[in-house]
């Protein structure tokens, strides 16, 4: 994979900078560990800035948009010209993530990386890689420069994101047809059976699950995906937006940058990442446990534990975003709080 080295470099968390935080939330005058994953969440933060004094005064939200071939097989109610018609309302900062974001102080950087139609918002980035995959019932959904195209692309944005100061980076993704894709992949990775991952995405009937259902069967078997290779099972049954969002978490991990997972699609993108390189997982930061009945699977497999439990499902990277607030609140226990010295204990 031609960003092998890259990920070669990635360093271990710095554990004295860990060690300061957790040190500094057992000084404040509050129960200990009251905060529960919100103060491991600024102790992992010091881990990867190597720094205690944490800040994140700068941070952005990356929404990848993409299509998928597999929609010609019925797997989503609705039709694939959507995701264009989305991807403007994010460009316009429109969409519900653009209106959250705003609340959260947080940028919308919106790419297309490989929508049926293309776009010409002056609100989002083109890294159009192909006019949507290829129906992953019929071969691969990528071939193997078009999935390392859109890691290498996901890489990229980070680095970019690094050197105009951005300190954390929330995950969004818009695409038709993409918990189909996130469901094989899932299937693939975790073992665990299709029926038990796959769910009815944007609200489908039961004909259409069954239909979804079948379409990632035919999937699996006619592409014989390696579940020991993520690249593999990525590149044969993901998408574009899974597949550039896998390099947004690469890429954090790579240039030092906490990366915030959003729902399912976004969280089995940060699966192949870890699967990719272990290490990557230390940069990834759990934002909330989608109403997808795979994603709590996931988020296992990874070892992370979510924010927020609220049965959200719109995706765009609005349940990352919702997170932000939340950090930023434990953030000022942090640093604001007085110490149990100050209270003469």
């Amino acid at each position: 994979m031609i960003f092998t080295e890259q990920i070669n470099n990635i360093k271990n968390l710095d554990k004295t900078e860990m060690e300061k935080a957790m040190l500094r939330w057992d000084e404040i005058a509050k129960p200990v560990g009251s905060l529960g994953v919100l103060e491991d969440i600024v102790v992992k933060l010091a881990g990867i800035f190597s720094n205690s004094d944490v800040r994140l005064d700068k941070r952005a939200a990356i929404v990848m948009c993409a299509d998928n071939g597999v929609l010609a097989q019925g797997v989503a109610q609705t039709p694939g010209e959507i995701t264009a018609v989305m991807a403007g309302f994010i460009a316009q900062r429109r969409s519900s993530v653009c209106i959250m974001a705003k609340k959260a102080n947080a940028d919308i950087i919106a790419v297309d990386i490989g929508m049926f139609t293309r776009i010409s918002e002056k609100g989002i980035i083109d890294k159009h890689i192909a006019d949507g995959t290829k129906d992953m019932t019929k071969g691969p959904a990528m071939t193997i420069e078009q999935a390392e195209q859109a890691i290498q692309t996901g890489i990229e944005l980070v680095k970019d994101c690094k050197a105009k100061g951005y300190k954390i980076i929330a995950t969004g993704e818009m695409g038709i047809g993409n918990t189909t894709t996130s469901s094989a992949v899932a299937s693939v990775l975790l073992d665990l059976s299709v029926e038990k991952v796959t769910g009815r995405g944007a609200g489908l009937s039961d004909v259409g699950l069954a239909r979804k259902i079948d379409a990632i069967k035919r999937a699996i078997k006619i592409n014989n995906p390696d579940e020991t290779d993520a690249f593999d099972v990525l590149q044969k049954v993901g998408g574009f937006d899974i597949a550039g969002l896998c390099g947004v978490f690469l890429g954090g991990a790579i240039y030092g940058i906490p990366v915030v997972i959003d729902g399912f699609i976004s969280a089995v993108s940060a699966l192949i990442a870890a699967r990719v390189s272990p290490k990557a997982r230390d940069y990834m930061i759990s934002s909330h446990v989608s109403a997808e009945p795979a994603c709590k699977a996931v988020l296992e497999s990874l070892q992370l534990s979510p924010i927020i439990h609220a049965d959200m499902r719109l995706g765009e990277g609005t349940g990352a975003v919702a997170a932000l607030p939340l950090i930023d609140m434990a953030l000022a226990v942090y640093h604001d709080l007085m110490t149990y010295k100050d209270i003469g204990m």
